[in-house]
């Protein structure tokens, strides 16, 4: 069978229009956002950091998140630059030597396997931290950004050389689990492939389009059938997730990958960008199923995405509830929503910005998380939740995001 689209890119719909404050409250909480990944990322390698102080203080230099980058941050730190550089926050040239300086070091520098990049690496070095493995979701993510100053900037013949020799590097079918149309979610050098698959309808679907559009090394069409179709219903919405599902699975992908007004034409038609407007009205329903045992779900207090924690970083999600959920707010998950259904996200950040004010909204946005039942606020940001906030709202104001991305050809190609 083959795998195709009933709508061809570029018919996709306009975006949304906004009230002037509306835009006001993005254009802030989308600046500030920005100002992590310009001054979060190494000068000499391009490296974006994992996580960082909300304050932008420093951490203590034993602290076990100290100098840490990750492939998929700086992924979104790219795609930053092309953001910032059109809406006249940084020049042309700045963003165009930070974009160089950064693709440079994937190019020429940076550990790599078969054109896999490390998940966790030193942001000065890029040397692999923490045993982290080559990551396929990650370098998909990076492969994001790659893309999208390609297009950004593609008049700079040497950003097109470089994206174009990173993306094209990277052999897919080595990932590929055996006998299987399955990536594997990565590999290390100690253990071999890591048997967990890509198996299931997840965060995968632009690393699964980056893989069939590859010219260099694609994998077969039917890599989109392997995998499993599971739907859930919950408050009356029926879509495509598993069981305990953060919601960041319904965002990353499409923070790059347009898929408006597009479905496939085979069964079951999933038209992936109203999944993710059903999985983001889910998820205020579930959080406002659980005000009884946590009454700070309100009507616009509310939000649960994989963050940090009381006691750590926490995949949570649902529905069904996972076990650990204790109340506490994902400001990600409202801003990494933004560009499905902005009405109600839109309600929701500007509430608990009005509520709480600086006390979870400073230098770089939101906080990751906090907790409006016990009054615990994280002191961090982390790189991945910011970048996903931004994107979507620039993706709601303009678009333009989702324009570069698809404007590479081998990704209307492999749809």
């Amino acid at each position: 069978i083959v795998i195709a689209f009933s709508t061809a890119y570029p018919q996709a719909r306009t975006t949304r229009s906004l009230s002037s404050q509306d835009d006001a409250f993005l254009e802030d909480l989308s600046k500030r956002s920005f100002r992590y990944f310009w001054e979060q990322a190494d000068r000499e390698t391009g490296l974006v950091a994992d996580r960082a102080r909300a304050n932008a203080s420093p951490y203590d230099k034993d602290h076990q998140s100290y100098n840490i980058a990750s492939s998929a941050a700086t992924g979104f730190g790219l795609t930053a630059l092309c953001i910032a550089n059109k809406r006249g926050w940084v020049d042309r040239k700045s963003a165009r030597d930070r974009v160089l300086i950064t693709l440079r070091f994937y190019a020429e520098r940076s550990p790599q396997e078969h054109g896999w990049f490390y998940h966790f690496v030193d942001r000065k070095t890029g040397e692999r931290r923490w045993q982290s493995e080559v990551s396929t979701i990650d370098t998909a993510l990076l492969l994001g950004g790659v893309l999208t100053v390609r297009q950004c900037f593609r008049e700079e013949p040497e950003i097109v050389r470089l994206a174009t020799l990173i993306y094209e590097r990277v052999d897919f079918p080595w990932m590929l689990a055996e006998n299987s149309l399955l990536l594997s979610h990565g590999w290390r050098p100690e253990t071999g492939f890591i048997k967990h698959t890509w198996d299931h309808y997840s965060e995968h679907t632009i690393l699964q389009l980056l893989a069939i559009g590859s010219p260099t090394h694609p994998v077969n069409r039917g890599a989109w059938q392997a995998w499993q179709r599971q739907r859930l219903t919950f408050a009356g919405y029926t879509y495509l997730t598993f069981p305990y599902a953060p919601l960041f699975i319904h965002q990353y992908s499409q923070a790059w990958v347009d898929f408006r007004d597009q479905e496939e034409i085979w069964y079951p038609y999933t038209n992936y960008f109203e999944n993710s407007v059903k999985a983001t009205e889910a998820n205020r329903e579930f959080c406002l199923s659980l005000s009884n045992k946590f009454p700070g779900y309100t009507e616009n207090v509310w939000g649960i995405s994989a963050s940090d924690s009381e006691k750590g970083y926490t995949a949570w999600g649902g529905p069904p509830p996972s076990p650990d959920i204790d109340g506490t707010v994902v400001p990600c998950a409202a801003g990494g929503s933004l560009m499905f259904t902005p009405k109600i996200w839109l309600a929701a950040l500007k509430t608990m910005h009005q509520r709480w004010g600086d006390r979870i909204y400073g230098h770089y946005g939101f906080v990751d998380a906090f907790n409006p039942n016990n009054g615990w606020v994280n002191p961090d940001v982390i790189g991945i939740d910011v970048g996903i906030t931004l994107i979507s709202a620039e993706n709601l104001r303009t678009g333009n995001v989702w324009r570069w991305f698809m404007a590479n050809k081998e990704i209307p190609r492999a749809m």
